[in-house]
């Protein structure tokens, strides 16, 4: 093959190259992609309740690296068939219930949001089989673009925290939610 074929051949594939990244590129010229809000979220000191059966609640301190607010706006778990996210609030009668949280967490730009016994927290309401001291569950967050991110927390005994359950109305399969057997 001679000099000037090789440079044809050499152009033509640096040309097709040059619009393949073009066709990848945002509308600026740039090839970054947007941020995930699950990207800068750190999850740590994560730990569950144990519970052989009924309701349960998971705990961590959420933290969050980046420069926007970020909203976790879901939870699910293999160990549970449906979570929520709760918080603490005096009910009626002046005692603190857990209650469904309107709207999610925030975690704030640069700050942190802790899930706490007796505060927020991620309420497991179906476990599937017994959480024991020392076994492992996965609980993935969801947040409000979509993304998740997934970790591990401990199983621990814990014998605090059995607040009230006020039922956020119905539950997904048209059944009304019972007090918990074990609270948040």
């Amino acid at each position: 093959m001679n000099l000037s074929r090789r440079t044809s051949m050499l152009v033509a594939a640096l040309s097709v190259t040059g619009l393949i990244l073009t066709g990848c590129s945002n509308s600026d010229g740039s090839t970054e992609t947007a941020a995930k809000e699950s990207d800068s979220v750190v999850v740590r000191e994560q730990w569950v309740k144990a519970a052989d059966s009924g309701m349960t609640a998971a705990f961590a301190e959420l933290q969050n690296t980046g420069d926007t607010d970020v909203h976790v706006v879901g939870a699910s778990s293999p160990a549970s068939s449906r979570m929520e996210l709760h918080e603490m609030a005096t009910g009626a009668d002046g005692a603190m219930v857990m209650r469904p949280k309107e709207g999610g967490f925030v975690i704030p730009a640069g700050g942190t949001h802790v899930l706490a016994a007796g505060g927020d927290h991620l309420m497991l309401m179906d476990v599937t089989s017994p959480l024991t001291p020392g076994a492992d569950a996965e609980v993935t967050l969801e947040f409000e673009d979509a993304s998740t991110t997934t970790f591990t927390a401990q199983v621990r005994d814990f014998s605090g925290a059995q607040e009230n359950y006020q039922p956020g109305g119905m539950n997904m399969d048209g059944s009304t939610t019972s007090a918990p057997a074990n609270g948040g």
